[in-house]
């Protein structure tokens, strides 16, 4: 037996084991124990009150967090638990059961930044989350929060004593020093991001104390917090490895980069962090490997329940961080699985196949539904469960208002030619071939689920199946076959094909194929190509896309939070963008880029009063449903069936609630506390 020490009591382990002086409560058998202020968890004076009792701490054994410590690349020894947990960490009701550790879980992704949210979402972390009834915002790694009344002042507390996994101590200085030299720094995010703005105006950041972060607004956003439980981005970066290469933070930042054989301060953070908020940008292991070997970390230190010690094109493995922040209620310090192993698989076929043999222990994202009947075949043989679950982004298609060919451009700025292939698209047909008659006819409005201020009228807007009004549209603006071949040509006489380029990551191949024949069917020749999502992606941001092809809409609780529905380019890097051109325009003030029509003004105007005014507010409805409109019936984004969507987990995979959602707008498994799954083999 072992001692440790914490907060000046002498508590006891057993090496490997758990023993504990606080009742072992799941979610299924709370044993009469009070619930927290928040569902599922409690701080840990809290805890203990409601129990009644003291919390003993364990961990794995010694010998066993000491080897994947040593994985760790820049990590020194490990001290005892009680120097590696927060004073006071959080406390974690598990669902099912107290889990064992051990095992390692195994996930397959699409390619190094395609379809690997899924996996993220496990070991994910920000100041705060979404609890699994993906209305109530808990704390995570803030422990409370307070606004002002007018919501022009956000407070968050961080925990005492709580550490990086090099074991460094997180304070308020990392926050401050993502949002200051990060986030508003644009020798490392070209673009400040909306979330950090409001209504285009930035926000300051103070630390009163170590404790302490201070979000001081120009304006009221209710949203931020929101933003902060639901988003990859995290809301801090450490500093105390960052800072040493940032000329703000370090003067001789550039010769401390060039010891590891980097040029610039900036080189080496672009080479830990990337140059986007994407939280699993590749690390030096896959982007400098000819350096890694030289630099402090391999990766850099995290909070999440795991980290990453070997990255190639192949796939990433992870170990737990050995200082992370929570505990179960026997007092186990999380997470319980030991390793996370992700293999990247660019063919679905092939996915699909590791799924049904069992060689997967979770998945979600770029799970189709045209999957599903293979999947819930096989379920018993596979020793796997199927949820179909409703999904909140459903398929949308867009024409390049930018598009490069000038031609091409001005009909694809014709809202006629939008309205009529809107009503080309047999819907119907696609909810019975594609979603087996379980999904829902709908346009695109931008939110969803859909909020009490939108009503039928636009839900339904140019849904109905209508081929002869549609080619009676088409011949009406000119767009007419002029050279006998069968199909329609621009008023050139140039032939016009649309190539629909989709990845599976974003829509059902099937959705594209009948989308494609239902264009063809008013004269419109249309081709399908399916293409990776890094492919999809790079042209989407070259502007060398003419149809935008992937799923769209975000729920209420994110758009509070980001403006990207309503500004151009209509989303972000990862999801679906049209008007690039537009977009520069905006961002460059009009220097470059070309200047979108009025409406595009509007609607930016009213997402930035819309983000401030009292949620819930008559005001609120108002902007929304103005908003909300005029996107509808520009048609920017024509939308077709919204439905449901396969989650996959093992069966040996325990503590796994049944999701609510098949949804990365709350992130995938991120409500659902991957911390506390465990494996039982």
């Amino acid at each position: 037996m072992r001692s440790i020490l914490y907060s000046g009591v002498a508590l006891i382990a057993l090496a490997g084991g758990a023993v504990a002086g606080c009742p072992a409560i799941t979610v299924a058998d709370m044993q009469g124990v009070a619930p927290g202020t928040y569902p599922q968890q409690y701080e840990l004076s809290e805890f203990e009150a409601a129990a009644g009792c003291t919390m003993e701490f364990s961990s794995r054994a010694d010998d066993v967090i000491a080897r994947y410590n040593a994985m760790i690349q820049g990590n020194p020894e490990l001290p005892p638990l009680s120097e590696r947990l927060p004073k006071e960490p959080l406390v974690v009701v598990p669902y099912e059961s107290i889990g064992s550790y051990g095992g390692t879980l195994d996930i397959i992704s699409n390619a190094t930044e395609a379809g690997t949210s899924d996996m993220m979402s496990i070991r994910h972390v920000n100041l705060v989350r979404y609890s699994d009834d993906l209305e109530t915002i808990v704390p995570n790694v803030a422990k409370g929060w307070k606004w002002n009344d007018d919501y022009t002042e956000l407070t968050f507390y961080l925990r005492e004593g709580h550490k990086w996994s090099d074991g460094e101590p997180f304070t308020s200085a990392d926050v401050k020093f993502w949002h200051d030299n990060l986030m508003l720094d644009e020798n490392v995010i070209a673009s400040t991001k909306d979330y950090v703005l409001v209504g285009g105006e930035r926000m300051t950041v103070e630390t009163p104390d170590p404790y302490t972060v201070v979000f001081k607004l120009p304006a009221p956003k209710p949203g931020l917090l929101s933003h902060f439980a639901n988003h990859y981005a995290q809301a801090f970066q450490p500093k105390h490895l960052l800072g040493k290469y940032h000329p703000a933070i370090n003067p001789d930042a550039d010769a401390e980069a060039q010891k590891i054989g980097f040029e610039t301060g900036y080189d080496v953070i672009k080479a830990y962090y990337g140059n986007s908020d994407w939280m699993d940008t590749p690390t030096p292991m896959l982007a400098n490997p000819d350096k890694v070997a030289n630099m402090p970390f391999a990766a850099a230190p995290t909070l999440e329940s795991h980290i990453v010690i070997r990255e190639s094109t192949e796939g990433r493995h992870f170990v737990p961080n050995p200082y992370y922040f929570k505990v179960d209620t026997a007092g186990n310090q999380l997470p319980y699985i030991d390793e996370q192993d992700e293999t990247f698989v660019t063919e679905t076929e092939v996915r699909v196949l590791k799924l049904i043999n069992g060689e997967v222990d979770y998945k979600t994202q770029s799970l189709q539904l045209d999957m599903a009947p293979i999947l819930l075949e096989n379920q018993e043989k596979g020793d796997y469960t199927i949820w179909l679950k409703p999904k909140i982004s459903f398929p949308t298609f867009s024409f390049n208002v930018t598009d490069e060919d000038l031609e091409k451009r001005e009909l694809f700025n014709n809202l006629a030619f939008r309205e009529a292939m809107s009503t080309a698209i047999n819907r119907e047909e696609i909810n019975e071939v594609a979603y087996f008659g379980m999904g829902q006819v709908q346009q695109y409005v931008a939110f969803s689920p859909t909020p009490g201020f939108i009503g039928d009228d636009l839900l339904q807007y140019k849904t109905e199946y209508d081929p002869e009004g549609a080619k009676a549209t088409l011949d009406g603006i000119g767009f007419t076959d002029r050279d006998g071949d069968g199909w329609r040509d621009l008023p050139s006489g140039k032939p016009l094909v649309l190539n629909i380029q989709f990845a599976t990551q974003g829509m059902s191949a099937k959705v594209a194929e009948l989308v494609a024949q239902h264009w063809s069917d008013v004269g419109v020749k249309t081709t399908v190509k399916e293409i990776t999502a890094d492919e999809y992606r790079s042209a989407q941001s070259a502007n060398s896309l003419s149809v935008g092809a992937w799923e769209k809409s975000q729920p209420l609780a994110v758009i509070l939070g980001n403006n990207e529905l309503f500004v151009p380019p209509f989303e972000n890097y990862f999801a679906h963008r049209t008007g690039m051109l537009w977009a520069e325009y905006v961002e460059s003030n009009g220097e470059r880029g070309v200047e979108p029509p009025a409406w595009v003004n509007d609607s930016i105007a009213d997402i930035a009063a819309f983000q401030s005014a009292t949620p819930g507010s008559e005001e609120q409805a108002e902007i929304g449903r103005r908003m909300v409109e005029r996107m509808t019936r520009e048609l920017l984004f024509i939308g077709t069936v919204k439905a449901v969507s396969p989650v996959f987990h093992r069966n040996a995979l325990k503590n796994v609630p049944e999701f609510k959602t098949a949804s990365y707008d709350y992130y995938w498994a991120y409500p659902y506390r991957g911390d506390q799954w465990w494996l039982d083999e």
